[in-house]
C-alpha cells in the first residue's frame, strides 16, 4: 500500500519547466508533518532537493536549485508540489517524495530527464 505517490516527471529541454506532485492517499495526518523532495542521479547518492514545514511556513532548498525550484503544499488535498523552472541537464534524476510520519515514507519516484 503506497503511502506517497509522485507524478509529473518526464522529458524536458534545458530551460524548460515541470511540476511534480506528491499525494498521500492513505492518511489524514499529512498536514501535520514536513514533506521533502529528494533526487538520485545514476551513480550518485540520493540528495535533498527541498523541504517544507507543516503549514508551509518555512522552506529549505539545496544550493543547486535555489531560485529555480519552489516547494509548496496543499493540505486540503494531502499533496505537495515541486515546481521546477529553468531546468538543467544536471537536474536529471529520479525524484522522490519523503515524509516522516511516525515511520519513514518514500514514494517510488518519478523520472525527470533534461535533454535536447
Amino acid at each position: 500500500q503506497e503511502q506517497l505517490v509522485e507524478s509529473g516527471g518526464g522529458l524536458v529541454q534545458p530551460g524548460g519547466s515541470l511540476r511534480l506532485s506528491c499525494v498521500a492517499p492513505r492518511t489524514n495526518m499529512f498536514r501535520f508533518y514536513a514533506v521533502a523532495w529528494y533526487r538520485q542521479a545514476p551513480g550518485r547518492q540520493r540528495e535533498l532537493v527541498a523541504e517544507i514545514t507543516p503549514g508551509g511556513g518555512r522552506t529549505n532548498y539545496a544550493d543547486s536549485v535555489k531560485g529555480r525550484f519552489t516547494i509548496s503544499r496543499d493540505d486540503a488535498k494531502d499533496t505537495a508540489y515541486l515546481q521546477m523552472n529553468n531546468l538543467k541537464p544536471e537536474d536529471t534524476a529520479v525524484y522522490y517524495c519523503y515524509q516522516q510520519r511516525g515511520a519513514n515514507y518514500w514514494g517510488r519516484g518519478t523520472q525527470v530527464t533534461v535533454s535536447y
